[in-house]
Parts: C-alpha cells; sequence; structure tokens
C-alpha cells in the first residue's frame, strides 16, 4: 500500500520517497524501497542535511504508517535493496541499529535479538574507537543521542529480562549458559562508554569551555576536533551518569558530569531529550546523596524549560509519552527534596506539584511518613544489579535492588522525622531554652541536643548548592 496523504504539503525530503505507486518490490511497499534509497544515498554521500530530516522526520513516520506492529525489512533485504556489497558497510550497521531499535520499541525482543543487537554496537563502536584516523561520516546530534541511550536501555532491558528467570524457557537458559561473549557485561558496556568520551578528550574539552579557552587540537586531540567523536563522548558521559545511577553507585555517577555545565547554551542543550535525561539523573543522584538543594536547583530548571517547549514535544508523539513520564518523576522526586529542604520554589513549578502531588505532600505535613515511600517508587530509576542472582533469599531481597534502594532511603526519612517539628519551634521563637524545648517535643534533654546537631548537619549540606550547575534560581 503506498502513502494515501497529501504528497505536495509536505517537505521536498519527504516527497522524495514518499511518491509511488502500489506495487511492492518483494514484500516491501514501494514507498519503503525509496526511503531507503534516498537514505542510503545520503549517508553515503555524507549529506547530514538530507540525513537529518530523513531520520528525525520520515524514518517515525515511515514507522508509524507501515511498521507499527511488525518489524522493518529484515537487513539482508536492505542489502539487497540498496546494492550494497558490504554487509559490514556504516550503513548496514545503522540500519540494524534502527532495526533492531524498533524492535525493542514496537515489538517483543527475543533473545537472539538482544545478542545480535549488542554484537551491531560493538561493531558500530569499534568502528568508530578502531579508527587509525577520524571516520568521513557525520550524524545528526539527535541520532548519536538516540544511539548512547538505546544502548544503555537495551543493557538494562537485558539485565532486567536475565533477572526474571522464572520466565525464560529451557532453550533461552541454553543460549544464556553457552553465552562465551558475556554479552551485555556490565563491565564491557562501561568500558565502551569510557573509552568514547577519551578518545574525544571530552573532559580537557569541558574544563577547557569552563575557562573560556578555545577548543584546540592540543586539547581535544586529532579526533576530538571532529563533531561525531565529540558528541558522542559528551553523550556517553550521559550514559554513564545514568548507568551508574541504576547501579546505585551516585558519587561515581556525579563524578562522570563534574565538568558539564547545566545551562541552555550548554552542549546537551543541542538535544532536548538528553538535557531531560542528564537533568533526571543527577537531580536523582544528587537527592540520594542529601544534596537536596541541588536537586531543587536542578529540577526547578529543568521542569519550567519542559514547560516552556511543551507544544514542541507534544508535536513528536514518539517523545511525548517518556518526557511526560519524566516530568511525573521529578514532580515526585522535587516534593521529596522541598520536605526535607523548604526552599522558595517557582510558582508554574509549585503548581504543578500542587495539582500532581499536593495531597501527598499534604499527608507528610499531617506526619504520614508512608506517603515518602510511594513518592519514592514514584520518581525512581529502575535499579540494576551488577550481578543478577537467582535465588529469592539474596541480600537484595524479594524486591530486588529498588527494595535496597528504598531501605537506604527511608533510613535517612527516619533520620528526618522529627526535623520539620524542630523546624517549626524554631521559627516561633528567637531564642529559647533545651529543657522548655524539650517539654514540647516530649523528648529528653539529651535526645534534643542530638537532634538539634542533627537538625544543623543536614540543613547546612541539604542546602549547599552548587551555582556552577545553572544560573542561580
Amino acid at each position: 500500500m503506498a502513502w494515501q496523504g497529501n504528497v505536495a504539503a509536505m517537505p521536498v525530503q519527504m516527497q522524495m520517497y514518499y511518491t509511488g505507486t502500489a506495487t511492492e518490490q518483494g514484500e516491501v511497499a514501494e514507498p519503503v524501497v525509496n526511503f531507503l534509497k534516498w537514505f542510503y544515498h545520503f549517508i553515503e554521500k555524507n549529506e547530514i542535511y538530507h540525513v537529518e530530516n530523513m531520520y528525525e522526520d520520515g524514518y517515525y513516520k515511515i514507522s508509524d504508517f507501515y511498521f507499527k506492529d511488525k518489524p522493518w525489512p529484515a537487513p539482508d533485504v536492505v542489502q539487497g535493496i540498496v546494492e550494497e556489497k558490504d554487509e559490514g558497510s556504516i550503513f548496514m550497521i545503522l540500519y540494524r541499529e534502527l532495526y533492531y531499535r524498533h524492535i525493542y520499541a514496537r515489538l517483543k525482543p527475543t533473545l537472539e535479538h538482544r545478542f545480535d543487537s549488542y554484537a551491531n554496537y560493538c561493531e558500530l563502536f569499534s568502528y568508530l574507537l578502531s579508527a587509525e584516523e577520524p571516520v568521513k561520516i557525520e550524524l545528526p546530534n539527535k541520532w548519536l543521542w538516540d544511539i548512547i541511550e538505546e544502548f544503555v536501555y537495551q543493557f538494562q532491558n537485558f539485565q532486567q529480562f536475565k533477572s526474571k528467570a522464572g520466565k525464560i524457557n529451557e532453550e533461552e537458559k541454553s543460549m544464556l549458559r553457552d553465552d562465551e561473549d558475556n554479552v551485555w557485561k556490565v563491565t564491557a558496556v562501561l568500558n565502551i562508554l569510557l573509552q568514547l568520551t577519551e578518545k574525544c578528550n571530552i573532559n580537557q574539552q569541558l574544563i577547557a569551555m569552563e575557562k573560556g579557552e578555545p577548543i584546540t587540537e592540543d586539547i581535544a586531540g586529532e579526533f576530538g576536533m571532529k563533531p561525531i567523536y565529540t558528541m558522542t563522548g559528551f553523550f556517553s558521559l550521559v550514559g554513564l551518569l545514568r548507568l551508574y545511577c541504576l547501579l546505585g553507585d551516585y558519587h561515581m555517577a556525579l563524578s562522570c558530569i563534574e565538568h558539564v555545565q547545566f545551562k541552555d547554551k550548554d552542549m546537551m542543550a543541542l538535544v532536548p531529550a538528553c538535557q531531560i535525561t542528564a537533568n533526571y539523573y543527577a537531580g536523582f543522584a544528587y537527592l540520594m546523596i542529601r544534596k537536596y538543594g541541588n536537586t531543587i536547583q536542578l529540577y526547578q530548571h529543568i521542569l519550567g524549560y519542559m514547560q516552556r517547549t511543551k507544544q514542541f514535544f507534544q508535536n513528536r508523539s514518539f517523545q511525548a509519552d517518556d518526557i511526560n513520564k519524566k516530568n511525573e518523576q521529578m514532580l515526585a522526586l522535587l516534593a521529596i527534596a522541598s520536605t526535607f529542604c523548604p526552599l522558595r520554589l517557582d510558582e508554574s513549578v509549585n503548581i504543578q506539584i500542587k495539582e500532581k502531588q499536593g495531597d501527598k505532600v499534604a499527608r507528610i505535613q499531617h506526619g504520614d511518613m508512608a506517603v515518602y515511600d510511594d513518592l519514592f517508587f514514584s520518581g525512581c530509576p529502575k535499579f540494576l544489579s551488577p550481578v543478577v542472582s537467582e535465588n529469592p533469599t539474596s541480600p537484595f531481597g524479594s524486591s530486588g535492588p529498588r527494595g535496597l534502594q528504598l531501605q537506604v532511603f527511608k533510613a535517612e526519612v527516619e533520620q528526618q522525622r522529627l526535623i520539620p517539628t524542630l523546624r517549626s519551634f524554631l521559627k516561633l521563637y528567637t531564642s529559647i531554652p533545651i529543657s522548655k524545648l524539650a517539654k514540647f517535643l516530649d523528648m529528653h534533654e539529651n535526645e534534643v541536643r542530638c537532634c538539634l546537631m542533627a537538625f544543623k548537619h543536614k540543613k547546612e549540606k541539604s542546602t549547599d548548592c552548587d551555582s556552577a550547575l545553572i544560573p542561580l534560581l
């Protein structure tokens, strides 16, 4: 079936592959054949403007129209359509990346799909990392970000798949036991992302940018002067931030973005999805190391940005669901941070919290500590264990690593339990004897002294905002 819409109203780049009759080449509709041939042509000619148009617009529209509930044509079929002799060419590697990503997004990947997708990512990254001189191809920033994001997502998905031992059939268990290449091994994934950051000296580049120095080959190196390496390296920093957060190593996560500036004109602002992801995971890491001021600072900034650009994302249906989910998660985490560290919030953000989490915040103010569990589960990512255990009595318990992270969080909640009440009394009095305060709190004086020291310590740490993140709000 050919495209039935108004072809004349489409951009010129869209018209060239949507025009066609109802005839088909094999089992592939002619408009899809036209799309693939033009896509191949523009990638081979390195015409990045046309590649960007076809990737950001054509690929998703073709997917929605022809492949909503089925995969794109198999790679060997496409190889014949574009008349590419080398199955290891960069076009075929990139096509397979899109092919497997579509299966993950719209269908249910088999274990073979998971293995083959990992092998293809290794081939793609080897193409960039093993080159003796910078590769000539250039790709849109959005595609480079999607590659890194999908790489981390598929690793996460594979670890979750392995952890559900009861749902894996015998054939799949046999394939996993015979896996000699350690597919989707955590150390291998971390190593690839680290190599991508080192290939372009991205941290040295970010340090130079902080100082206002121009980026020269002495700083960036030969590879770092090419946008494909610089942007892939930068996006890999955000990928590492996300991965370490999923593993529960928050200090290591934040060290990966030590030199990243969370500003509207920074590199990550070139791809809004990257900016939102980085802010979400950085804010969550700050929350878990009790730097609530930084969490509030980051989330206020990005939630305001998402509110201003809401229409932009709503026009892209493939992004809208993910963006809306991140918005809900950040509002839940911001509600937690603002109860631990009461700072003045922007009116627009405050309205969003009241609309989405107002009842839960009110319950916290009335002493219902169980609400923190709901907010935490609503806002936290899907944690992973670096070692998958099939033992239900493992240290993680029946709820897995997510339950362990909740225990760590609840320990902090318990320590903070009396602080809101203590803060309210301290606001009422210019000075008050400990003995009098102890009577109000129905506690022993020594316990009150401990609470006051804890309050002082947590207040200093939680309100400590890093002005290098974004302009102070």
